[in-house]
């Protein structure tokens, strides 16, 4: 982070707490917002707008006399209490209302606000056509999480407030305004038309939301309650395609939540330039229009049905139910992230639902183990918006998968139905998840929310097998390699299920389960005969890394008859970490024949990790895989092999092409790294070059995602000046926006090889984009100045951070910054080192094959 400090008590990780950040707590309520309403006139060409807000208060206690409001870069004009001027002080940040008269508890008062705004930096967005965009539509849209409501109103803006709201809103005739609730009333004079939306159900100021443009409308019902998609016209079949299961979804979560969708519509707004996927605005959920699918992209792309079936969820954990503090956000992101999952296992099957939570506990995973390590519930931060991490999405996916395992399936939704009916229109915190657990099925978990929940981190499990013949015993040895012997202070207390299987596939597992809590421990398994393979933490429901070192036939055993998928992939890396001609025909054969596709990718990824010639005839089997995603995979196992074969085998798709347009993307960057592997080959280099090229100047196709491949292939050509040339091409402004982002990051991986004259070239470039305000742009120059290799792009990095209003933007530029610096310095020397033992690793395979061949011939 910043400093490349080091938390003691983070076991070796970064800590999440930069410089600057301190305990939050929601502020000291002056009494219950009952309602909010606001009567906005908006002027779209001027980017600004004027109107009233109007709050009314029942104070909790008497005698207050003055009223401090969230207000940022608002021009406020006058403020009314019960309809009689008050003086106020206003710095830009909040606004002091002093009081006339002081509160009397119980008695109500109005607060009316006149206030403008001009091009406002944040909480809402007026999305136009320029020069550089000239199709760009005419859009307005709001964005309240975490805390930018106080950017477009003046609010008590944090979550622990509910209250019911308003809004009435003048738009051009042509447009329309959507906006939570109910619409009640519309009605047009001369050019203009007001539409007038009202929410009756309670929720914070920053689920209030509003969305305008020129859309089509697609009306769709769930029992007798519209549920609506606006998309731009033109889009209404992506429209159907990517959001059109939306009723099902709705069916299915108020059945599982045991609470009958609450509000009184729901729609889903696509929107230009949105600076998230989604955002589930009670009733209103916009989405970023880039989830708008065409046929060849609903193919292999589910990220949209999951991005909707998320957004949906939160309807119930998230608006339903609404977190007191941003502590405690993994309640609603967890669950919107877990309810992924539910709907994959109703639409696809369990196999999907596991391998789906596998990805989510990695990327996880990945973030503990390369960003930092954090509590789940922490209130200290600089800005809530930092929360809103891998820790609360896919560790709290995880977390209440736990809690579904550890309970079961019937006590699990009874336990979540309790929590949802208890708290319905109400806020809640972690403690009150655990009393409804507690409420529902007498159960205790506080030993499993203190383990996952209030500390980081997550066990790393070693498991050793071997087979005493003599009696007849399995002996099973557990390390937590996490803990170091001494202490117990990093250890975890599970009980985790071990079975034993046979090839016969008739017989079931025999399971027994086991108190794992200390650094080391051996078990001894009575068992009638010698098991054919062993399956640890069987269902694999708890959130681990594992590493197994059982023998190779044991490991082959499980990768063919373990009817776990997660189990067949754990063996598949164990395998793959022996390595072997043994190992590369037991992966070859079951990328050819396992039954569920997530296997046969994550075989793929594992064929390429031995290092042996011989991986490749098995890998290259998978390019006729009927499964897109295993092809996928395949490609991108063989850019890691860089021979004239793979090469020419990728080759082939980039010029042929294939049904799914993430297999090209792959192709295209699978080649430019095989390309740059053989530096050697100019010739061969700059033919890449060329059909690159070709990419980007003929497949301009849905989301610009082969054309991003085709600039992450250039990016891989580190010392090529023509793949620079081009790369810069692709950031100028005009560039449709995808395309854009992915040519500006790439110019980051480029740098490391290039001439310092290009080095040069390249800083100049991302120093102009960074002072470009776009949310995504900025985050692009962050992720391609922190892979760069020069103290140069520290001063990018650091006036960005100094310069950008957003947090989330801060907080990347200041990680960057640290990453940098460790890329300086005695980085050149390893690199060298590194590039020599790469030499000399590539040799000793092609010696390995050999003699595995020679071995296989003298059998």
């Amino acid at each position: 982070m910043t400093h490349s400090y080091f938390d003691t008590d983070n076991n070796g990780h970064k800590s999440f707490e930069l410089p600057g950040a301190r305990p939050h707590y929601n502020p000291d309520r002056p009494g219950q917002v009952e309602h909010i309403f606001l009567d906005l006139h908006l002027d779209i060409p001027k980017q600004s707008y004027h109107g009233s807000c109007s709050i009314r208060l029942l104070p909790i206690r008497s005698g207050i006399d003055r009223l401090i409001l969230d207000a940022v870069n608002l021009n406020i004009q006058s403020v009314q209490v019960d309809e009689v001027a008050q003086k106020f002080d206003y710095d830009g940040e909040q606004l002091a209302i002093k009081l006339d008269q002081p509160t009397q508890l119980g008695k109500r008062i109005l607060i009316a606000i006149a206030y403008s705004a001009e091009k406002p930096q944040r909480g809402i967005y007026f999305i136009q056509p320029d020069k550089h965009y000239p199709h760009k539509p005419t859009q307005v849209w709001t964005q309240g999480e975490d805390e930018d409501s106080r950017f477009w109103f003046p609010c008590f803006d944090y979550p622990g407030q509910l209250s019911t709201s308003e809004i009435r809103v003048r738009v051009p005739k042509a447009l329309v305004a959507i906006s939570n609730g109910e619409l009640i009333d519309t009605a047009e004079e001369g050019a203009e038309k007001i539409y007038h939306w009202s929410q009756q159900q309670v929720h914070p100021t920053y689920l209030m939301t509003l969305a305008v443009g020129d859309f089509a409308e697609i009306r769709d019902e769930w029992k007798g309650k519209p549920v609506t998609y606006y998309v731009e016209k033109g889009r209404e079949a992506d429209a159907k395609r990517s959001m059109g299961k939306t009723p099902r979804m709705i069916e299915f979560l108020s059945e599982k939540y045991g609470y009958a969708y609450a509000f009184p519509k729901y729609a889903q707004v696509c929107v230009d330039d949105f600076i998230f996927g989604g955002m589930e605005n009670t009733s209103t959920t916009l989405l970023t229009d880039r989830c708008l699918l065409d046929e060849r992209a609903a193919l292999d792309n589910r990220n949209t049905e999951s991005l909707v079936v998320h957004e949906l969820a939160h309807q119930w954990f998230g608006d339903l139910l609404v977190i007191k503090h941003w502590s405690h956000a993994w309640i609603k992101e967890g669950m919107a992230s877990y309810s992924e999952v539910m709907w994959t296992e109703q639409e696809y099957s369990a196999a999907e639902a596991a391998y789906y939570r596998l990805l989510e506990a990695r990327s996880y995973l990945s973030e503990d183990s390369s960003r930092y390590r954090r509590p789940m519930v922490t209130h200290v931060y600089r800005e809530a918006i930092e929360l809103y991490d891998r820790h609360i999405y896919e560790k709290g996916s995880c977390v209440y998968h736990m809690i579904r395992a550890e309970l079961g399936e019937e006590l699990f939704w009874h336990a979540i139905q309790t929590f949802v009916q208890d708290n319905a229109h109400k806020t809640v915190e972690t403690v009150d998840l655990l009393r409804a657990i507690d409420k529902a099925t007498g159960r205790n978990l506080a030993f499993l929310f203190d383990q996952y929940v209030y500390r980081g981190g997550h066990p790393d499990f070693k498991v050793a097998y071997s087979w005493d013949g003599d009696a007849n015993l399995a002996k099973v040895t557990i390390t937590q390699t996490q803990a170091d012997n001494n202490s117990s202070k990093n250890l975890f207390d599970l009980k985790i299920p071990i079975g034993f299987g046979y090839s016969n596939q008739d017989s079931p597992l025999t399971t027994f389960t086991v108190r794992v809590h200390e650094h080391e421990q051996s078990f001894y398994f009575p068992l009638s005969a010698k098991p054919d393979f062993i399956s640890f933490d069987v269902g694999n429901h708890f959130l681990k890394t594992v590493t197994l070192e059982y023998p190779i036939p044991e490991l082959k055993a499980q990768l063919e008859f373990d009817p776990d998928p997660l189990s067949r992939i754990y063996a598949a890396a164990a395998l793959a970490n022996k390595g072997g001609l043994e190992a590369t025909k037991a992966l070859s054969t079951s990328l050819k024949n396992d039954p569920f596709w997530g296997v046969r990718v994550e075989v793929a990824k594992q064929l390429a990790e031995v290092k042996l010639d011989q991986a490749f005839d098995g890998l290259v089997t998978g390019l006729k895989d009927k499964n897109p995603y295993v092809r996928r995979a395949v490609v991108t196992a063989l850019a890691t092999i860089k021979t004239h074969d793979s090469y020419k085998a990728v080759k082939e798709i980039v010029q042929e092409g294939d049904r799914s347009y993430y297999v090209e993307a792959a192709a295209a960057r699978a080649i430019g790294a095989i390309a740059a592997g053989n530096l050697d080959d100019k010739p061969k280099e700059e033919k890449v070059i060329k059909l690159l090229k070709s990419v980007l100047e003929e497949k301009a196709g849905w989301n610009e995602v082969v054309r991003s491949g085709a600039v992450g292939g250039l990016a891989e050509l580190k010392t090529s000046e023509a793949a620079v040339n081009l790369l810069l091409e692709y950031t100028k402004q005009g560039v449709p926006q995808a395309l854009r982002l992915a040519a500006i990051r790439a110019l980051g991986k480029i740098s490391v090889g290039q001439t310092p004259v290009n080095l040069e070239r390249i800083l100049d470039r991302l120093a102009e984009i960074a002072k470009e305000t776009f949310f995504l742009t900025q985050m692009a120059v962050v992720a391609a100045l922190g892979q760069m290799e020069t103290p140069k792009a520290i001063g990018v990095l650091r006036s960005l951070a100094e310069q950008t209003p957003d947090g989330r933007v801060r907080r990347y530029a200041d990680e960057e910054i640290a990453n940098v610096q460790k890329h300086i310095g005695s980085e050149t020397a390893l690199r060298q080192l590194r590039e020599e033992l790469d030499q000399l690793k590539q040799q000793n395979q092609e010696l390995k094959s050999r003699l595995e061949n020679l071995e296989a011939k003298s059998k």
